[in-house]
């Protein structure tokens, strides 16, 4: 299966990628993590956020799998732990589909792909830098598999 993490942003730092890269690597291949940067649109005083968002919307689009599951990376989604985040992994891998997973820009989400989610996921109540957020969600997505690989990395 493969899970594709779709980003806004693709410059980070030598560290994220780094870490991201670490974690993608561990994952078997019959749960593929690929990671697919895109180019966030530049801030400037003649667009609008709403402007910005939508030009960000169509290079996700046009970054997705086809027939792909699509799950937002959101504030206000669901609030899982490590052991519900296995569980959910399980029921795509069932599903035999691919997953997309979306991070947006500075201004978040167009709501043309929060309408078009299947699901809604948050990392944490916390306001967190889009860099850490690629470390946090590669590690949660590697624990998950190792959990239900029955894998000595995650440890009550």
């Amino acid at each position: 299966m493969l899970l594709r993490v779709i980003a806004v942003g693709h410059k980070m730092p030598r560290w994220v990628d780094e870490a991201v890269d670490e974690f993608s690597r561990r994952m078997p291949p019959e749960l593929r993590l690929e990671w697919k940067p895109v180019k966030a649109e530049t801030r400037t005083s003649a667009g609008t956020p709403q402007q910005w968002k939508e030009r960000e919307a169509q290079r996700i689009r046009d970054a997705l799998p086809p027939a792909a599951r699509l799950v937002m990376l959101d504030e206000r989604g669901a609030n899982l732990d490590s052991e519900g985040l296995a569980a959910r992994l399980t029921s795509w891998q069932r599903e035999a589909q691919p997953v997309a997973m979306m991070i947006g820009g500075p201004d978040g989400l167009d709501d043309s792909l929060k309408a078009a989610a299947h699901e809604s996921l948050r990392l944490s109540s916390l306001t967190l830098p889009h860099a850490l957020v690629r470390v946090i969600l590669a590690e949660q997505l590697y624990r998950a598999w190792s959990i239900n690989a029955g894998h000595p990395y995650h440890r009550e």
